[in-house]
């Protein structure tokens, strides 16, 4: 099969209709093809959790490191003022999208947000990170490591609601595909359930 022609950088993968990708329109055995490689991504970067992520704290907890305990609703975090596990090489970060809901059902937000190094061109891997409000009003404090951005992935269609994180997963089936050029595609959603956030993969196209 011909592999699709790369993008120009102003024109990111998302910007195309599924429709329209080259990968879409082939058989059903390549979708499971497909499946079972990016599910091989998958597996080390959100249904392995990092050694040091973390689930949401109880609420005594919360209300000891200084979050609101009752009266008005307290303020989602701030994802642009968070400190990221993310190496930059000196450089800054980026939050390319976020989004704020009551992910645990706590009565208190969360921001999930995608993050990557800050960059003039290309397309650096991204990260999703899930926030909580830091202690004493201070800076947001990453509570979960939903994608690492060590396994060189990037995030479409993220959205935040409905008590879940959704979005789609770009990856690369072998090193020498070019990074502008992901060949994997894989719409997954977060759901917070027995105390921590657990991953579905969504059915591919074509697959029964």
């Amino acid at each position: 099969m011909q592999a699709p022609a790369c993008p120009q950088p102003s024109a990111p993968p998302s910007s195309k209709p599924t429709a329209e990708l080259p990968h879409t329109r082939t058989r059903p055995v390549h979708w499971l093809t497909t499946a079972t490689a990016l599910a091989a991504v998958l597996g080390a970067a959100a249904l392995v959790q990092p050694p040091d992520a973390t689930a949401t704290p109880p609420a005594a907890a919360r209300q000891a490191a200084g979050e609101t305990a009752g009266g008005e609703p307290a303020a989602a975090p701030d994802a642009k003022t968070a400190d990221y596990p993310l190496e930059c090489g000196g450089g800054e970060t980026e939050v390319v999208d976020e989004g704020s809901a009551d992910l645990d059902g706590d009565g208190r937000p969360e921001t999930a947000a995608v993050v990557r190094c800050a960059a003039g061109m290309g397309t650096p891997p991204h990260g999703v990170y899930v926030l909580g409000s830091g202690s004493g009003g201070g800076a947001p404090r990453v509570l979960e490591t939903l994608v690492d951005p060590a396994e060189k992935m990037n995030i479409t269609g993220f959205a935040v609601g409905g008590g879940k994180i959704s979005a789609t997963l770009l990856g690369y089936s072998a090193p020498d595909v070019p990074r502008c050029c992901p060949d994997l595609e894989r719409k997954v959603a977060w759901h917070w359930r027995d105390g921590k956030f657990r991953l579905t993969a969504l059915p591919v196209p074509g697959s029964v």
